[in-house]
């Protein structure tokens, strides 16, 4: 058993790994502001379901709570998830992403300093790529151009995280996620929001001529991904978890479609800032060092998204 400090853990992914790690039979502390960059009420359902969990609300930008937290939890790893997401979103308010993504972050890793051996798992973004034309990503590829603020925090933070692990010596581990989806995914996120759309009659956004391309990669392979690392966390790694497949929009609208037993309407607009033309994770590093071993085809996670979807939302 371990004990565990989950920030972030009422959200989408978070509540799915403090699941999965009670289910093991650890010790969970879950810290979550509980903010309303979407209905605070989706992430209070999902604490909820986390019996056996405590449930701090509270800000990582709290330091006096963070310490206090450090100090009652004798945390074997925390687990860093809480930060402002989103690309388009950051654009509007690049001030606020700096303050939560970074400060938020380097409040963790100072209070980490006084807990010698204490993991750290930092959940990083592929937004950190920018416009990568090497496909898919490594780890190894040279990332100077992040096209987002969004993503420049997420760089930043990773670069922190060396910092720290170099200076006090903390076991650090960074996640590269590529766009995940499932169960209790954000409401504004491309599928849970297609996916309400084309099953209310409502036309689609449709960013380009269809042909930019995601790697999506299912909740479940996510967060197999954050255990294998928080077992695994030692030296400074960063790790790719993706699918390592991508599907274009077009793709992507037509399968929600047929899933959802609906012809989509299309709502035809432009490239947006921030957005890039493909993502697609090389896993190799995480496949040997994880084990690490993605399986869930895309039209198989979206069956399993529209099937929660209407028996919850619809």
């Amino acid at each position: 058993m371990s004990r565990i400090l989950v920030t972030g853990g009422a959200g989408f992914i978070g509540s799915h790994l403090s699941e999965r790690l009670l289910q093991r039979g650890d010790e969970i502390t879950v810290l979550d502001n509980f903010n309303d960059f979407y209905d605070p009420a989706i992430k209070r359902e999902n604490a909820k379901a986390l019996a056996g969990a405590q449930i701090v609300t509270g800000d990582i930008r709290d330091q006096s709570l963070v310490a206090k937290l450090f100090a009652e939890g004798e945390f074997d790893c925390v687990v860093h998830l809480a930060a402002m997401a989103g690309v388009r979103p950051s654009l509007l308010d690049p001030l606020h992403y700096q303050d939560v993504n970074i400060r938020g972050t380097l409040i963790l890793l100072e209070e980490l300093r006084k807990y010698e051996g204490t993991r750290f798992v930092f959940a990083s973004s592929s937004s950190v790529y920018g416009a990568n034309e090497n496909v898919p990503f490594s780890e190894v590829d040279d990332i100077h151009h992040p096209v987002s603020p969004y993503a420049a925090t997420k760089r930043a933070g990773e670069l922190h995280c060396y910092t720290h692990h170099h200076l006090y010596g903390i076991p650090t581990t960074c996640l590269r996620f590529f766009t995940v989806y499932g169960p209790r995914q954000r409401p504004e996120m491309a599928i849970h929001k297609f996916v309400r759309l084309c099953l209310q009659g409502e036309p689609i956004p449709f960013f380009g001529d269809g042909t930019t391309r995601r790697d999506y990669t299912y909740i479940d392979d996510i967060v197999d991904g954050v255990v294998r690392s928080v077992d695994r966390c030692e030296g400074y790694e960063i790790y790719n978890l993706g699918e390592s497949q991508t599907t274009s929009l077009a793709e992507l609208v037509q399968w929600i479609g047929e899933v959802c037993g609906v012809e989509p309407s299309l709502d035809r607009q432009s490239m947006q800032p921030g957005d890039v033309l493909v993502t697609y994770a090389n896993v190799s590093k995480a496949k040997e060092r994880l084990g690490y071993a993605p399986s869930t085809a895309v039209r198989d996670g979206l069956k399993r998204f529209v099937e929660w979807y209407r028996k919850t939302q619809a």
